[in-house]
């Protein structure tokens, strides 16, 4: 039978014409392919970069939501956020006007939400009419001022040696399981009584694991102040993209307030990972280690929008602590040096010293903040000045001296006043110290009164000694608490008090 070529013009006309009364106006569009959240759509002439758009519901019942990330001459590509197995070739898909938003406010404290803002914790619906887009972009230059005021973590050795200021960005990487996580928990924790709001950002976590976080910060009394939003590792990789975002519009709002908060990205490995996934689906084209183009623009995006706003603004700060993992301590690798290169510093957990029993394991020489002294206490300047450059010179002797036979009397000193300040700057998780108590521990370090102290014994003299001088000089933390500096008659009775502990304790 011969094929005539006027029946299959006809077909092909019949088909178009069937095809195209499926798009009855420009707000809407038909799935043309779909598979692995990602939908490829035909129309939708007027949607917009990160729009929300509305595909069918399971069984016709409701809507479920996708983000438009892919605008092309030819249609539009997008990602399903929720199950996308019912969606087929030739559903209709609509426009919402909306570019994705959550909720926040007052009302989002205390609550574990999933990144599209709705509650996981069984407690209810979130009640709040104030609702934050994901995507905002940061303030600029003239809006913000200087960062200056301290965010105490309550860690000796990072309030000491590397200050985090108030609307900085520091970051914490090292290989898995050194402590990163401990970190930002002791921090959030620290912040118990102040006027810091705390958001915790889970990307890419075991769902037992982030019940383990929710479930410590309870204990501690964290959560009176503190938002979870959790993409586990069993979510699709869209709502491990948004997560971060969501979590930072979040925090944005107390900042537009002039309120503080503080948020902590855990981890944005993971994240990288996740839009890595999205893209590669999307078709877009795959730059270094299979990472888009735009991934340093991922993460750059993010973390901008974290400042200390001036004055005239209402004073906010939104300070980030995000976490990067690295493979067997390569912090050269792509994602590391290019979070890294964002940031105002890394404080950067080394897996040798957390094996050795250091706690926190933070390498001295290759950690940093470029806020540096300007967000540090004067009381705090004072007495631990000279401590990092003191510490970083220990582990270099330390080195050394393995390979010497003899060492003269300088050196030997350095090494054991070394030995006995990283003893007692080691401190046990979940126990952060307030400020005032952190400067007479150090004070009593620096000058000296420890050297005569056996190394296992530092952390024994360092209790004894808070605890004498909070039951027999509790004068002393008041004043360095109200005063925030060391004045010469304070630092004379210091000594003497600590020196009237040390004849009973010897």
């Amino acid at each position: 039978m011969a094929i005539r070529s006027d029946e299959i013009g006809d077909i092909l006309k019949r088909r178009i014409a069937s095809f195209d009364t499926a798009v009855v106006e420009a707000s809407e569009g038909v799935i043309t392919s779909v598979s692995d959240g990602i939908a490829r759509i035909y129309g939708l002439d007027e949607a917009m970069s990160g729009e929300l758009l509305s595909f069918p519901g399971p069984d016709g019942q409701g809507t479920v939501l996708g983000l438009a990330l892919d605008l092309r001459e030819d249609g539009v590509g997008a990602v399903v956020l929720g199950p996308s197995d019912h969606l087929q070739e030739g559903n209709t898909v609509r426009t919402t006007g909306r570019i994705a938003q959550v909720p926040a406010g007052e009302a989002v404290i205390g609550r574990i939400l999933d990144p599209l803002g709705q509650p996981i914790d069984g407690r209810g619906p979130i009640e709040t009419a104030d609702t934050m887009p994901l995507e905002r972009i940061a303030p600029g230059v003239l809006l913000r001022q200087g960062v200056t005021a301290p965010m105490q973590t309550g860690i000796k050795a990072i309030d000491s040696m590397f200050a985090i200021g108030r609307g900085q960005r520091e970051l914490i990487i090292g290989d898995r399981q050194t402590g990163k996580t401990a970190i930002a928990l002791d921090t959030i924790i620290n912040q118990k009584g102040g006027d810091v709001t705390c958001i915790y950002v889970a990307v890419g976590q075991r769902a037992a694991t982030v019940a383990q976080v929710a479930a410590t910060l309870q204990q501690f009394g964290a959560m009176e102040y503190t938002t979870i939003v959790a993409a586990t590792a069993a979510d699709p990789a869209a709502l491990q993209y948004i997560a971060p975002y969501a979590g930072c519009a979040m925090g944005e709002w107390f900042m537009q307030k002039g309120r503080h908060a503080l948020i902590v990205y855990d981890d944005l490995s993971k994240h990288a990972d996740a839009y890595r996934q999205l893209s590669l689906l999307l078709r877009r084209p795959p730059s270094r280690e299979a990472y888009p183009g735009d991934v340093f623009y991922l993460h750059s995006r993010l973390l901008e929008r974290s400042a200390r706003m001036s004055d005239e603004q209402g004073g906010g700060t939104f300070t980030a602590l995000p976490i990067i993992e690295t493979k067997a301590n390569d912090v050269s690798a792509y994602i590391p040096t290019n979070v890294i290169s964002i940031t105002d510093g890394q404080i950067y957990l080394e897996t040798d010293l957390f094996n050795a029993g250091t706690r926190p394991a933070i390498n001295v020489g290759l950690s940093v903040s470029r806020v540096g002294s300007a967000a540090q206490t004067k009381a705090m300047k004072q007495v631990a000045g000279q401590l990092k450059l003191d510490l970083a010179q220990y582990g270099e002797l330390k080195a050394f001296s393995q390979f010497a036979a003899d060492l003269d009397k300088r050196t030997k000193a350095t090494l054991e006043r070394g030995q006995r300040m990283t003893e007692l700057l080691n401190q046990p998780q979940y126990e952060p110290v307030p400020f005032a108590r952190q400067v007479m521990a150090i004070f009593a370090g620096t000058r000296g009164y420890l050297d005569d102290v056996p190394v296992n014994r530092v952390s024994d003299f360092e209790r004894s000694l808070l605890r004498f001088l909070e039951q027999n000089h509790p004068d002393l933390e008041k004043t360095i608490v109200k005063e925030g500096a060391v004045s010469a008659e304070l630092e004379a009775k210091l000594r003497a008090a600590i020196e009237d502990f040390k004849k009973d304790y010897a």
